[in-house]
Parts: structure tokens; sequence; C-alpha cells
């Protein structure tokens, strides 16, 4: 029988005894604190090992959110640690120290049914019967005296479902057979001493016993196979031999004891070397003399490799095993611990990998996977020397930390050596196909002596190798030392701002020219800074677009954008339709369709009076194009392009990529009365774009003739200052209820 059977079977069996799946349990036997104060003194050695382990295991996984629960044989709680959130959660359930897990109480849980059945569990959200715990992943494995199978209790992990790794419930197995054998080398440690000190020459440890002059009296079988000595070798002989004779001489004259010191032990023949905790103290006779040493070797090597195991997994990528976004954050800390007299000049590079989602969106997700580990096999083909680290960050981002550098061009090599790997064709699951990366240079310590510093401008010069056509490399380039003060005062003020809620939106309406009645309205940001009073747009957008902060900003005006609109609605105003302005960085991150949609889930808004807004440079990579904008079509969403003629596009792709309205530029419009080039763009635009069943509007109308004009053009949509200036939300709300 298998583990999903008992699951199904305990879940049965709480159906028949009426257990409410959607309620909060109620738990009926929890222990007093004197019977918990007994029942934690029977377990004290107990607890003592398992949180030797546990301290371990939740430092190796800092940052997870884990709680780690320990109970006895019947399911009761004796123990809670780990992440107070997570703690927190399940104390407001009722779970809590002292209490007893039992089936017709707290339904099917991983406790009782490792308990019951002797085998771990993992039970992975819908698999829990209570619906308050769906949300939730439990890893518990039974632990017991191996020696006489006597089981003591469980040991579970508990996590949130986006957390489930099978990982988890595999490391807690190693770590429960690292305390079974803990527990019985320490039950075999009783023994020994109980029984007058008397060496068993079948214990699992390697024994030895000298005389007060240091002469070896017992070397069992276990030592010899440590130490690679025999015992006819060493036996009536001086300790001098050994390693350890040092420690045994301390005991012998001083009467030191040494307990749990992890040794590392080289062995003939032997490529793995044995890792071993050493025990030391003397012998005593009835007058408290010393007449002996006893030592002991206690084989911890398999303890050892599982550590060793859980540290890589947590500094490594478990995909490409490249070390991961901890290791790569650590040891850039530790670099730059270095004083900065002392610290030798060095390079990181962000690379991206371009248009990456295509593959997994044609190939799948496991094809995707088998490619980002033949991308990191390439890059670390590119990067063999030990002052080169490869990591990777997550999804389809990748670092390379270059470290004493000699000179720029040394890291430049490298990055043309990167650029040129991936000209070859990646084989995958019998498709052959290209794929390239842009990537970003920063220099330490010229580009920056901190590591956020570094990473931002590494960030900000891959995004510049992106605008400039990709499969390329950019070096970070500061801002002109002209204005640098100036950025540096308003990429703070951009970060308080947004803390501070500076940032307020204006309203454009948009105007159906033959009715004059409102019909929309584009969101446009202003700042209103403390200080220095309005920042226009135009000087603090390009700094937020270079810094990166225009993607919280982007999100905001988003979300701010949706939550009026939806406002006015539920006011009773007629529905309409709202515009906002994304920028590149917004367009090029590849969750932006799932932003969007999360926007829209917040704010309850209708997608379809939400019109995005973008630029022609944005769709200059067709398929990325394509792509993204399909994504934000099938939530419902309107797309229009902004400035439309100052751009590269043509009304082919403008087909081609769904778009629903272009937005003419006012550059056209301003001199649409008197300049003839001007006026026939327009028009033929307008034709143009009904012919392809897309709608138009003009931007920029300020004078009553240029109105007149795009009427007789056809065009029946409009915004300028002739209609209205943008306004604060009181303003237009007010404007609303006018008409």
């Amino acid at each position: 029988m298998n583990n999903e059977m008992w699951i199904h079977e305990s879940k049965a069996r709480c159906e028949t005894m009426g257990i409410d799946p959607s309620a909060v349990p109620s738990f009926s036997t929890v222990f007093s604190e004197e019977e918990l104060k007994k029942k934690r003194s029977e377990y004290e050695e107990i607890i003592s090992v398992i949180d030797f382990f546990v301290h371990r295991m939740l430092e190796l996984m800092k940052g997870l959110p884990l709680l780690i629960l320990i109970s006895d044989e019947k399911g009761c709680i004796l123990k809670m640690a780990g992440d107070e959130a997570i703690k927190n959660i399940v104390s407001q359930s009722g779970i809590q120290v002292g209490l007893v897990f039992m089936e017709e109480e707290a339904g099917t849980n991983s406790i009782n049914l490792a308990l019951e059945h002797r085998e771990p569990f993992q039970l992975i959200g819908k698999d829990h019967y209570y619906r308050f715990l769906e949300m939730s992943a439990c890893y518990s494995v039974p632990f017991q005296y191996t020696d006489i199978n006597n089981l003591l209790g469980t040991i579970t992990i508990m996590t949130t479902i986006d957390q489930h790794n099978p990982f988890l419930l595999a490391m807690l197995c190693t770590v429960v057979d690292s305390i079974e054998r803990e527990l019985l080398l320490k039950k075999q440690n009783r023994r020994l001493h109980l029984l007058n000190q008397v060496v068993i020459e079948t214990t699992r440890n390697g024994i030895i016993i000298t005389d007060k002059d240091g002469k070896i009296t017992e070397y069992n079988q276990f030592a010899e196979y440590i130490t690679d000595l025999k015992k006819q070798e060493v036996l009536h002989k001086s300790i001098a031999e050994l390693k350890v004779s040092h420690y045994i001489n301390e005991v012998l004259h001083h009467g030191i004891v040494y307990e749990d010191m992890e040794l590392s032990i080289k062995q003939q023949n032997q490529d793995e070397k044995l890792v071993c905790l050493f025990d030391a103290f003397p012998i005593y006779d009835e007058n408290k003399v010393i007449m002996g040493a006893f030592a002991q070797f206690r084989d911890i090597t398999e303890r050892s490799k599982a550590e060793k195991q859980i540290n890589h997994l947590a500094y490594h990528d478990d995909l490409t095993g490249l070390p991961n976004r901890r290791f790569f954050t650590q040891h850039l800390a530790k670099l730059l611990e270095v004083p900065g007299t002392e610290q030798n000049p060095f390079a990181m590079m962000f690379l991206d990998l371009d248009s990456f989602k295509k593959i997994n969106d044609n190939l799948g997700h496991n094809n995707g996977d088998t490619l980002l580990k033949l991308v990191a096999s390439r890059l670390k083909n590119c990067c063999r020397s030990s002052k080169q680290i490869v990591s990777r960050m997550g999804g389809d981002e990748f670092t390379i930390l270059l470290k004493e550098i000699a000179s720029q061009s040394e890291v430049l090599h490298v990055a043309e050596e990167v650029i040129k790997a991936f000209e070859v064709p990646f084989e995958v699951d019998d498709y052959e196909f290209y794929i390239t990366a842009s990537i970003g240079i920063a220099f330490y310590p010229h580009d920056g002596t901190d590591a956020e510093t570094l990473m931002k401008h590494a960030d900000i010069a891959m995004y510049l190798a992106k605008d400039s056509g990709k499969n390329n490399y950019a070096i970070y380039k500061a801002a002109k030392s002209s204005i640098g003060l100036e950025q540096l005062t308003l990429e703070s003020s951009i970060r308080k701002g947004l803390q501070n809620n500076e940032f307020v939106l204006h309203y454009q309406p948009q105007i159906d020219v033959e009715t004059g009645n409102i019909i929309g309205t584009e969101a446009l940001i202003r700042w209103n800074h403390p200080t220095l009073g309005i920042i226009p747009p135009s000087k603090f957008i390009p700094i937020a677009e270079e810094t990166g902060l225009i993607v919280p900003i982007g999100e905001w005006v988003l979300r701010t954008a949706c939550k009026q609109n939806q406002k006015w609605i539920e006011e009773g105003h007629k529905p309409m339709k709202i515009s906002v302005n994304l920028s590149t960085r917004q367009f090029l991150k590849r969750d932006l369709a799932e932003i969007v949609h999360s926007i829209l889930i917040e704010t309850g808004h209708d997608p379809r009076l939400l019109e995005l807004e973008i630029t022609e440079s944005m769709t200059m990579d067709v398929d990325f194009a394509v792509e993204v904008l399909g994504a934000l079509k099938n939530l419902g969403i309107k797309i229009c392009i902004d400035d439309f003629g100052t751009g590269y596009s043509n009304l082919y792709y403008m087909k081609l990529f769904s778009i629903d309205r272009l937005k003419i530029d006012q550059s056209f419009i301003r001199d649409i009365m008197t300049d003839v080039i001007d006026a026939d763009i327009v028009s033929t635009i307008i034709a143009m774009a009904y012919n392809l069943g897309i709608d138009v509007i003009a931007e920029g109308v300020e004078t009553e003739d240029q109105l007149n004009y795009l009427k007789r053009l056809k065009c029946r949509e409009v915004q300028g200052y002739f209609y209205h200036k943008p306004m604060p939300a009181d303003q237009l709300d007010q404007l609303l209820l006018d008409h």
C-alpha cells in the first residue's frame, strides 16, 4: 500500500466521522504545563539531539518560511521552531505546543499518518483534509531507537505551498537518519559508562583504552578500520604512533576531557576522508586517581556528507548546479568587506537570455530547463578561471563575477567569448535553434563601491544592451558630472516619493468629436515634491527609466488609475476607458501580463475599460512584441500605439500586433494647418488605419481650426487643450457630473 492510498483511506475515515473540512478543528487533548514539563523531561536528551540538527537545518535554509514541529509517539507537539509568521498562523488555528494530534480531530495530517504507518509522508495542498491547510505543504518523518525499533515520535516541516519541493522530504529523511544514529550512539555511550567503561567489541565506534603510562591496553576492530593500524601492531605499545596522541597525553597528565571534536582522517587506499567525532576522558580508580584513558572515534562521515549536501543545495541552483542568488550575494558581500586600499578591482556581469519565454511556450518548460542547463555549461566553459564565478540568479538571468581583473579589456574579452558561445545552435529534444543573450557590465570601484549600486548599474547596462538590439554587451555609463548631483538627489527623492505618496495622477479627457462627450481619459503622472515643488515628468521619468525605478512607478500608476476609474463607475458615472502609458522597462519584463492581471483582480477593474499605450520603439523586436501584446490582449485589454508616426513601425505590423488604436503624435497636429506634409501624413494615417479596422485618436488639439480639419478627415476621437488640460481626479469628477 502506498502513501496516496493511505491518505485516501484517512480522508474516507474523516468523512465517515462527519468532520467538516471547511471548519477550523477543535482539539480536546492539550497537555497541562505540568504534563508537558514531565513529557519534555522524558524527552530531554532526544530533544537536545534534535535541536542540534534542527538548528543547523534552519541555518542552512535561512530565508525560506519553514516551521518545524517535534512530536512524541502519541502525536503530542513538544516543540515548535522556525518562521514566526507561519507559527502565528498555525497558533491561530489552535495548533500549539502540548496539543495532541488525533485523526478524529485533526483530520488527515502528516503527523498521524507517519506515526501510524512508520513511513515518511508529505501532504501538499489539497492532500490535507481541512481546507484552511490547503495553502501549506507538510512533511513528516518518524524517528525511533534503531536498535530496538522503539518509536519515539516525528519531525515535521511545514511551509507555504509555493515553497513545496520534494527535496524537503528527502532532506528531512537524511536528517532523521542522522538523529537516529546520534541517539543510538549516545545510548551506547551510557552503556559504556554503566558497565565501568568496559568496551564492547561489536560497537560501531573505534575504541582505544590506555593505562596510566599511555600504553594501549584495548584497541577494537573499528579503531583498526579508522586508523589503518592493526591491533597487534599497537597493543601494549605507546600511544605515540597515534595521530591523536597529543589529546590522550593531555587526558593522562592533566585530566582534560575532550568531547565531540571533529577530525578528518585520511585512510590508505581511500579517496575520501573519514569524518569522525573524537572523545577522550580519564579513567579513575577508587581513589579518584587517573589510571588510564578512554578514547573513541564516532564515524559521522555519512552525516557530514548529508550536511555538505544540504549546504550545497542551500547555496546552489538545483537545476544547473551553479551557485545561486544567495551564494552570489553573500560572496559579493564578503568581497566588499576587504578594505578599499587592499581590494583589487573586479567586474560584474548581468546576463539575460533574449526571448527565452518563447522556448518555454513553444517547447515546454522541461525543454526550457534543458536549455538553461546547456547555457550554464557554456557559461562555465567561458569562465574556467577560479577568479571567475558564474551564478544563476533565477529564471533565465545569470551573473558572472570576475575578480582581481588586470584591465577592462580582460572583462570585455570574456563578454565577447560569451556572446560568441551563443553563435553555436542549441539542440534540445531533436530541435536545433539559436538563442542570444544581452550582457550588462559594471566595474568596481568605478561604477560603485557597494553591492546594491554595482548590481543596479550592471542591470541598467544589461537593459542598454537589450535596447541597442540584444545579442550584445554594454558597459554602464554614469551620468555626466554636470548633472550628477542633481540626478543622485532626484533618484533618492523618487524612492522617498514612492514611499511618501508624493506622486499624483492627472487625467486628460478624450472626446468624441461628433457629440463632444467624454469617452475616455488618459492618466498622466505628476510629482509634487515637498521642497522642489512640481517636477515635470520630462525631468524625473528619464532618471526613473535609467535606475529601474520606472517599474514600481509604472505599477503604481496602473494600480491608481484602475482604482480611480473603478471608483467613478461605482459612483454612478458612465463607464469609460482609461489609458495608461507603459515604459520600455515594463514592456520588457516577462511577467508584465501577470502583473497587469493581478492589478485588475486587486482593483476589480474591467479589463475591457483599460487601454495600455506603448511606443513604436517597443515593437522593434517583432516576435517579442507579438508575444507580449498577445498575452495582454488575452486579458481583454486594449492596446494603443502612442506618438504614432515618430518611430519605425508600419501599419502592417499594427495589424499583426492586434493594435486597437493609434494616437497621432501632437508634433503632426501642431502644424497641420500650415505644413502640407504634416497634413498629408495625418490624412494617410487616418485613412489606412480605418481600412485596417484600427481606431485613431489625435492628441495635442489646441485650436478650433485643427479640430475642424480632423473632423473633415473623419478622425472621431481627440484630446488636447482645446477641450481640457490634464486635471486632478476631483476636477474630472465634477466635469463628469456636469456632463
